[in-house]
């Protein structure tokens, strides 16, 4: 299995197996601590080849620089259905979160895992406004 896509956006979908994403980021910036974004969406897309035909289990996770988790782990058991005569195919994970709480500045990350082995991790750099790099 292959991680192709892995990333924080604004939105995503999923329209029939075409997955629409909508604002990448990995920067957010606010004038004080802690601050909530409203709606962001956690988004990957995994290739498995013929020989990983079957049920997987999912695991996403969001944590402090202090590895506290900052929302509940999202697990989830997913089916991947084959193609007739495809070699590979793919499973789309939109998972959207409301209300995500950053509650000190510095960095976030948000891990997955599939069957239990660690496939990607994404930085989440959360800094005071008008901070370099920070908008």
């Amino acid at each position: 299995m292959k991680l192709e896509i892995f990333t924080l956006c604004e939105s995503a979908s999923d329209y029939g197996g075409k997955l629409c994403i909508l604002g990448a980021f990995d920067h957010v910036g606010a004038p004080q601590a802690p601050h909530v974004i409203p709606r962001c969406a956690v988004v990957a897309r995994i290739r498995f080849h013929r020989v990983e035909e079957g049920a997987h289990k999912l695991r996403v996770s969001v944590a402090d620089a202090d590895g506290r988790s900052v929302i509940p782990n999202v697990e989830a058991q997913v089916a991947v259905p084959f193609p007739e005569h495809a070699q590979s195919a793919t499973f789309n994970l939109v998972v959207n979160i409301n209300g995500l709480k950053l509650g000190v500045f510095g960095e976030y990350t948000t891990d997955i895992a599939v069957d239990g082995m660690h496939m990607g991790s994404l930085p989440l750099y959360f800094g005071r406004t008008g901070a370099p790099g920070v908008t």
